[in-house]
This record gives C-alpha cells, sequence and structure tokens, in this order.
C-alpha cells in the first residue's frame, strides 16, 4: 500500500461532504505533477485529505476505490480522476503549523511543494501524522 495527499478547499469540496457522499471521484486536478501521482495511485492506497487555504489541516483518511480514469471535465483529454472513499475521519486534525515544527516531517512533499494538490506521503509520514491525529 502507498500513502498520498490529497487537497481541497473545504469551500469547493469539504470533509463532511466527502463523508456524506461517502464514494467520490476526485477530479479537477490540472497540474501535471499532481497528475502524474493520481496515475500512481492503486486501488487500496490511502490518502490523507487536507483542507487548503481555509483551516490548512489534515482532517481525515480517504480510500482509492477505482484506480485513474480519463477526467470528464477535462476537454484537452491529458487529465486524470480517480475514485476516493472516505475511511475516517482523524481523532484530531493535524494543522499545517505543527506538520512545519516536526522534525520527521522535514521532507514531506506537503511542505516541499506547497502548492501541489496531490502529494506522496512516506511511510515514516504517515505514521507520523497518525500519532499526531491520536490514531
Amino acid at each position: 500500500m502507498n500513502y498520498w495527499l490529497i487537497k481541497s478547499e473545504p469551500f469547493k469540496w469539504s470533509w463532511d461532504q466527502q463523508v456524506k457522499k461517502k464514494t467520490t471521484a476526485w477530479d479537477g486536478v490540472r497540474n501535471h505533477q499532481a497528475a502524474a501521482n493520481l496515475r500512481a495511485m492503486k486501488k487500496g492506497d490511502r490518502c490523507f485529505f487536507y483542507h487548503s487555504n481555509e483551516g490548512k489541516e489534515i482532517v481525515g483518511i480517504v480510500e482509492i476505490v477505482k484506480e485513474f480514469y480519463p477526467d470528464p471535465s477535462d476537454e484537452t483529454g491529458k487529465f486524470v480522476v480517480v475514485d476516493v472513499k472516505a475511511v475516517e475521519k482523524l481523532p484530531r486534525p493535524v494543522m499545517l503549523t505543527e506538520m512545519k515544527q516536526t522534525k520527521t516531517l522535514a521532507n514531506m512533499a506537503l511542505l516541499r511543494q506547497s502548492r501541489l494538490s496531490v502529494c506522496p506521503v512516506s511511510p515514516e509520514e504517515w505514521a507520523a501524522i497518525n500519532r499526531l491525529s491520536g490514531l
């Protein structure tokens, strides 16, 4: 299993909306590196769900339930989506400021490439964030 982080602005798509809908296509990604990360995702991989701009915190975990396929909203045919399913809300959100202060997260893609909307997460980073959240 691989680990990832996906970002959404809560006013566009929030954790609560994800939980209510259960499974949804993760669409609208228009950055080539982020799209390459979507293509690398496999069924069963887990992702942290991060609220960007407002909140700036990891709030939950989703699972990849369908591997990449063409993004129906992309007229160019270059970009893809994956389907994700809400798994669990973190007991306590992990704030960006807290991640920046955690030594084991110093090389995390979220912190090095802050604008990237789909990022890989190492097993060590996954474990560290789970500890910070109370899981």
